[in-house]
């Protein structure tokens, strides 16, 4: 008798890769994880090797099919789910990389988009496109890259260049340049997109010295995108049926089909978005507008999102380059044996403050400091920070769909974060909201895996509304102490703005 069949799922992430092999019922069976380096210079430019992150991708599905002899033949479809906004540049010929992939949380793009032409055209591109005028996404960093890499500006002239985001360039060497395309929640984060059309927009493709030909075309998001063995991995080719961003690919797999429904993904940064239908919601500065995913024949579904620089990175910051803790599983019990006197915030604006700030010139800043400030202290004010930014940017998303009758009524969350105690009780308390934490925390493959498992016919439906979840956290904290704590964390805030300011 044949055995069930399996579906691979890809996870391409800030910090590493990951592969997820679910069963004919959606559960996760099996998993593999291998990180990349981080390439930092002095002035903060942050990369990441493309030739490394491709052999991670096939060396993560060997792990996992090596884990049972009868795994490989059994899978019969992957999805894949990338870091958002970090821009590739490969020969359209050989698939070679032309330059390390400038990654989403790098700030080089700023002298970019202060250049008078472009702020110019701030509205035009808020209103095209959804997104507000940032180095935070793709557009400026490809700017760069054809700016300062003779290479990539070499092959835009004779035509071989190709410029994408992260899922078109593993789907272009995954399928041995057979597929080039762009998927339209990856593409909606360019600042290229035109949010209406999902098409590239040829007037902003001009201000920042794009070709229409460099650029993939933009296709649904569970398409067959092409074939792969993962380089000889698996024992025959199967269809790479679904590619998102992964916080979209969290929004799916946690289910949030409706409108209104709402995730935080805690990862390197956090993404906070609710889903608001197929029509776009205009939004106040600070959040924007996104695409959720496009299926097939389908109108699109939009998103309202805002995306925070530093969230549980700033745990990552704490055990290697501040040597505070040794591992993440320490932060829960230090953060509980600190002093409930001391009031000590950290703002993590390391790269700059992302949402509702948007504020590239924002330093890192702790204040508050005194004689109770110790190692546990600091450690609490750390998470606390990670819950006070998802919290502010979730106060200002429910302000920006009061009007069209739209409102939270719980938060989905999911991230190796998601196992803090500490951290989910108090973002509860902030936000005012029950926490609805799912029994697997890798919800960014796993949604993608579904997606291309319902595409294949495997799945129904129905498989996202099924899953386990495995605890919810009450806000239990009192007005008086919540609005205290706010007010000090927004006199922070204001500091480390301040302080960027006067550099």
């Amino acid at each position: 008798m044949a055995q069930p069949p399996l579906i691979l799922g890809i996870d391409q992430s800030t910090q590493g890769t990951k592969a997820l092999l679910l069963d004919e019922h959606g559960q996760l069976i099996a998993k593999a994880a291998r990180p990349h380096t981080q390439i930092i210079n002095d002035l903060g430019y942050v990369e990441h090797d493309l030739d490394e992150i491709y052999r991670n991708v096939c060396a993560v599905v060997a792990e996992v099919v090596a884990q049972d002899p009868s795994y490989a033949a059994r899978i019969c479809a992957v999805g894949l789910s990338v870091q958002r906004e970090t821009v590739a540049a490969w020969d359209k010929t050989t698939g070679a990389p032309l330059y390390h992939a400038i990654v989403w949380q790098c700030g080089r793009g700023a002298p970019i988009v202060a250049r008078p032409e472009v702020k110019a055209r701030s509205e035009y591109i808020r209103k095209v496109t959804g997104l507000e005028l940032s180095e935070f996404f793709s557009a400026p960093k490809a700017t760069w890259l054809l700016e300062n890499v003779p290479e990539v500006k070499a092959a835009q002239q004779s035509g071989t260049l190709c410029l994408g985001t992260m899922e078109s360039y593993l789907i272009y060497r995954l399928t041995q340049g057979h597929t080039l395309a762009a998927e339209p929640s990856n593409a909606s984060r360019t600042m290229l997109m035109d949010l209406q059309r999902l098409d590239w927009d040829d007037t902003l493709l001009a201000l920042f010295g794009i070709k229409r030909s460099d650029l993939a075309p933009i296709v649904p998001s569970n398409r067959n995108f092409g074939v792969t063995d993962f380089a000889g991995v698996l024992p025959q080719p199967v269809p790479i049926h679904a590619a998102l961003g992964d916080s979209q690919g969290a929004l799916f797999g946690h289910g949030c089909l409706e409108r209104g429904q709402t995730k935080t993904t805690y990862g390197t940064g956090s993404s906070i978005m609710m889903n608001i239908g197929a029509k776009v919601i205009a939004c106040e500065h600070g959040v924007v507008n996104s695409v959720g995913w496009q299926l097939a024949g389908q109108a699109p579904t939009y998103v309202l999102e805002g995306n925070i620089n530093y969230s549980a990175g700033i745990i990552s910051y704490l055990k290697d380059d501040l040597g505070l803790i040794s591992s993440p599983v320490e932060t829960e019990a230090l953060a509980r044996a600190a002093n409930p006197k001391d009031e000590c915030y950290f703002v993590p604006a390391l790269s700059g403050l992302g949402a509702p700030h948007f504020n590239s010139q924002a330093r890192g800043t702790i204040v508050g400091m005194s004689r109770l400030t110790t190692k546990k202290e600091l450690v609490r004010a750390a998470l606390d920070s990670i819950a006070y930014q998802v919290s502010d940017v979730v106060a200002l998303i429910r302000a920006n769909v009061a009007a069209a009758g739209l409102d939270m009524s719980e938060l989905h969350v999911d991230g190796g974060a998601t196992g803090n105690g500490y951290l989910m009780q108090l973002q509860a308390d902030l936000c005012q909201l029950p926490l609805v934490v799912p029994q697997d925390a890798e919800l960014s493959g796993m949604g993608v895996a579904l997606m291309a498992g319902i595409a294949v016919g495997v799945y129904d439906p129905a498989v996202l509304t099924a899953g386990a979840t495995k605890c919810r956290y009450e806000p239990s904290m009192d007005d008086a102490t919540r609005t205290a704590k706010l007010k000090g964390w927004h006199q922070a805030v204001a500091t480390a703005i301040a302080h960027g300011r006067a550099l």
